[in-house]
C-alpha cells in the first residue's frame, strides 16, 4: 500500500517504534553528541550502497552459528519492479508496504536511528549477508559512521539512508526547519558515504505535507514508513497479527541497555525467526523501488 498521507498502520506503530525509548540525544548522553572518532577512509567516495550479492550467497553453515535452525531464505531481485504510484508535484510518494503479485512471500530489513555499534553485529551481518536498508540520524550514528561503512561494505548490498539529523518530530516545525534537518543529513551523509541517499524517513514515522515538500528539494526520491515494529522478542503489527506480504520491518540499532539486556545480536535472530517461523522471504528493498 502506498500512502499520500500518514498510515493509520505506521502511526500504530511510531509509539513503537524510534518513540519507545527517549530521544537518543538523551538516551546516550554525551556519547551520542562527541565528534567522530575516525576521519572519512579512502573508501568515504564509495556509492551508498554495495552492489547485489546474488541471492543465497550466505554460507550454508553460517546460520548454525548465529543461533537459527535453518538457512535464511532470500528473494532474487525481481525482472520488473511494482508499479509504485507517483506523489503529486514537488513531493514524493510516501511507501509503507511494498506491493507484490500475489504468492510473493517476502519482507524487507530496516534498522534505524544508530546508538548501537556492536562489532559482532557487523559479524552476523556479513556471514548471513543481510541486505539492511540503514536509516541514520547524525546525532547518534556519527560518533562511528566507519561501523555503518563496514556493514554497507560487506557484500549484502546494505544501504545508508536518511533519518533526520537529530531525530525531532517534523510535524512540530517549520517547512524551513524540517528542510535543514533533512538537507542537512543529506550533505552529511553524501560527504561520509559518498552519494547522496535516494530513501527518507520521519522519525516516528511524523510527518505533513511540508515534510514531503522538503524531502523533494534535498534530493529524496521516496519516504519510507513500515507496517511492523520488531521489539525484543517479538513482532508488533500495524493491523492483523502476521507478517503480509511485503511488509517493510522496523528495527533499529540498540543494546543492551535499551533491549532490557538483550543484545542485538539476540534481538535480529528473533526476528529472523519469526520471518521463518512464517514462511517469509528477505529481499532487498532498493532491487523493488
Amino acid at each position: 500500500m502506498v500512502a499520500g498521507t500518514l498510515a493509520a498502520g505506521a502511526l500504530a506503530l511510531s509509539l513503537t517504534g524510534c518513540g519507545e525509548s527517549v530521544d537518543p540525544i538523551e538516551r546516550l548522553g554525551r556519547k551520542a553528541t562527541q565528534e567522530p572518532s575516525q576521519t572519512p577512509s579512502a573508501s568515504a567516495s564509495a556509492p551508498v550502497s554495495s552492489p547485489a550479492p546474488a541471492p543465497g550467497g550466505a554460507s550454508d553453515e553460517a546460520y548454525k552459528k548465529w543461533g537459527l535452525t535453518a538457512p535464511v531464505q532470500y528473494a532474487p531481485k525481481p525482472a520488473q519492479k511494482p508499479q509504485i504510484p507517483r506523489a503529486a508535484p514537488g513531493k514524493v510518494p510516501v511507501i509503507d508496504r511494498i506491493p507484490l503479485p500475489a504468492g510473493e512471500k517476502i519482507v524487507f530489513l530496516t534498522f534505524d536511528d544508530g546508538a548501537e555499534k556492536d562489532p559482532e553485529f557487523l559479524k552476523m551481518a556479513a556471514d548471513l549477508k543481510l541486505p539492511i536498508s540503514m536509516f541514520l540520524t547524525d546525532s547518534v550514528a556519527s560518533s562511528d559512521y566507519g561501523h555503518f561503512e563496514k556493514l554497507r561494505d560487506n557484500g549484502s548490498a546494505s544501504t545508508v539512508n536518511n533519518h533526520t539529523l537529530t531525530h525531532p518530530n517534523l510535524r512540530t516545525l517549520s517547512f524551513e526547519a524540517q528542510k535543514k534537518e533533512i538537507c542537512g543529513q543529506q550533505d552529511k551523509l553524501e560527504k561520509r558515504f559518498g552519494q547522496r541517499p535516494p530513501l527518507f524517513r520521519p522519525p516516528f514515522g511524523n510527518y505533513n505535507d511540508d515534510t514531503l515538500r522538503a524531502a523533494s528539494e534535498c534530493g529524496v526520491s521516496s519516504v519510507l514508513l513500515w507496517r511492523v515494529s520488531m521489539q525484543i522478542n517479538n513482532f508488533q503489527y500495524a493491523q492483523g497479527s502476521a507478517l503480509q506480504p511485503g511488509d517493510i520491518i522496523l528495527a533499529h540499532f540498540r543494546g543492551p541497555s535499551e533491549l532490557k539486556g538483550a543484545t542485538e545480536i539476540q534481538m535480529t535472530t528473533r526476528m529472523l525467526q519469526r520471518i521463518q517461523e512464517q514462511g517469509y522471504r528477505i529481499g532487498r528493498l532498493e532491487d523493488y523501488l
